[in-house]
């Protein structure tokens, strides 16, 4: 009897190892040097990734240490696609590949390449054009997409979502006179998370600490430090029409300005070369060198950067500048039962009200704000800083009633911070509320074709990240 169970499990031992093996790697003693460099750990909800080293290097790094959330990023945002758009999969990376990867910066390239190594040693198949898919599907799938099925004639899904709210302040604004900047990231809770901090190190540029989605050689949300002393955030211009398809990918110009602008100039000079309009945005960017701040505000064919040394900018979605109002979005901006329009107010209000005792303290309650202008109290809904669109049964505008959508993170920095390449943030909603997604589902089972990808996220608390931390 026991020559008999000693045998079974001979077998079955035999039976895993085989099917391990099948999925696993060699690596090569190159590739384990690579590996040894970087380094990732779980913090509050959030990824923290370091990566280091040439193109190749960082994006293996990258690939083999986070395939698996890389992998299930691509399978939610599979199931997103082909529900709405009713078109496979294979279609759309196909059509990425077709339009994004030859304009793609040589340099990310390589690092998608890499990412790409990576996975494959980790045993989860994937492409180039894939992974090229993956980084620019905020272009193509809400600019390039909706004008493609307008030729077709066909309902593209619905509409592009009114997304992040955020500030930046200098001088005489801020408590210590130094910059002050906040950010949160209002997007679709079926959506892939973006709750990686990427900390990148690459053989040439500079050091950079960003928000970023697993996958992603830029951040996406978006959300950055560099030890330029460059800081930035944006918003994304709402209600905006555009796309040029021999453009160079946003994803690709905002990684390069990232990685070596060493100016407000460069930077803005950066994204606006090749721009193709796709994920138009206004860029709020600071200098701790210098502490000024500026707001770019990147459409297609308008384009405009404002400056101060003295003073504030913010953003809600509203276009801030006519000519890209005018021309390229169909924005109401005095609306105020829109939510790009009540934020804005509300921005304004808070800037005037907290003049001078601006800190990071403060920007962590104004990422969490739930006072709507439009109603003239405090409820969490759509139309505040701190977004509920899933609890909000009167959504006007581009956005639906009960949408699973809202706030799912929060950051602020300042001008000491950033100098020491560290940050505030906080996963999931600004406020702290959790999200129970079995509970909302069986509340609302008009969305149930997001069963399996939409995913709860707990009540989390503010922690604080710094490059290099281990």
């Amino acid at each position: 009897m026991r020559k008999k169970l000693l045998s079974a499990f001979a077998i079955l031992f035999l039976f895993l190892t085989a099917g391990f093996a099948q999925t696993t790697r060699h690596l090569t003693k190159e590739q384990e040097a690579w590996l040894a460099k970087a380094n990732k750990h779980i913090k509050a909800g959030w990824i923290y990734l370091h990566i280091e080293g040439t193109p190749e290097e960082r994006g293996f790094q990258h690939g083999y240490l986070l395939a698996g959330e890389i992998k299930e990023s691509i399978r939610m945002l599979k199931v997103k696609w082909e529900y709405q758009s009713a078109m496979s999969w294979g279609w759309y990376v196909k059509k990425a590949g077709a339009i994004l990867t030859p304009k793609v910066d040589p340099e990310d390239l390589a690092e998608i390449n890499g990412i790409v190594e990576g996975m494959d040693a980790a045993g989860d198949s994937t492409s180039t054009d894939e992974i090229v898919g993956l980084n620019g599907y905020m272009e193509l799938m809400g600019y390039w997409w909706p004008k493609i099925a307008d030729s077709l004639k066909m309902n593209p899904g619905p509409p592009q979502k009114e997304s992040c709210s955020s500030f930046i302040a200098t001088g005489s604004m801020t408590r210590d006179g130094g910059i002050v900047l906040g950010h949160n990231t209002m997007g679709g809770f079926e959506e892939p998370f973006c709750n990686l901090v990427l900390d990148i190190v690459p053989a040439q540029g500079h050091h950079i600490l960003m928000q970023s989605f697993p996958g992603f050689i830029h951040s996406g949300t978006d959300f950055f430090i560099t030890d330029a002393g460059i800081i930035g955030s944006e918003t994304t211009i709402g209600s905006f029409s555009g796309f040029d398809v021999k453009g160079a990918p946003e994803f690709s110009r905002m990684r390069h300005a990232t990685q070596y602008a060493n100016s407000i100039d460069d930077w803005c000079r950066m994204m606006e070369d090749g721009n193709n309009g796709g994920y138009a945005n206004m860029w709020l960017v600071g200098d701790t060198k210098t502490n000024e701040i500026a707001r770019l505000n990147l459409g297609l064919k308008y384009v405009s950067v404002e400056r101060k040394k003295d003073g504030y900018f913010v953003g809600s979605n509203l276009a801030k500048d006519g000519k890209i109002l005018r021309f390229e979005t169909d924005e109401q901006e005095t609306n105020i039962k829109n939510s790009s329009v009540a934020r804005d107010v509300r921005w304004h209000e808070l800037m005037k009200k907290f003049a001078g005792k601006i800190d990071v303290k403060l920007a962590e309650k104004f990422e969490s704000d739930h006072y709507d202008t439009y109603l003239g109290k405090s409820r969490a809904d759509s139309r505040t800083l701190c977004a509920h669109f899933d609890e909000d049964p009167m959504m006007v505008g581009s956005g639906l009633p009960f949408s699973p959508e809202g706030t799912i993170d929060a950051k602020v920095v300042d001008s000491k911070m950033a100098k020491k390449m560290s940050f505030y943030a906080r996963w999931g909603r600004a406020c702290g509320e959790p999200f129970d997604a079995t509970k909302f589902l069986a509340e609302h089972p008009q969305f149930h074709w997001m069963s399996g990808i939409l995913k709860s996220r707990p009540s989390e608390p503010w922690v604080e990240f710094t490059a290099g931390e281990k």
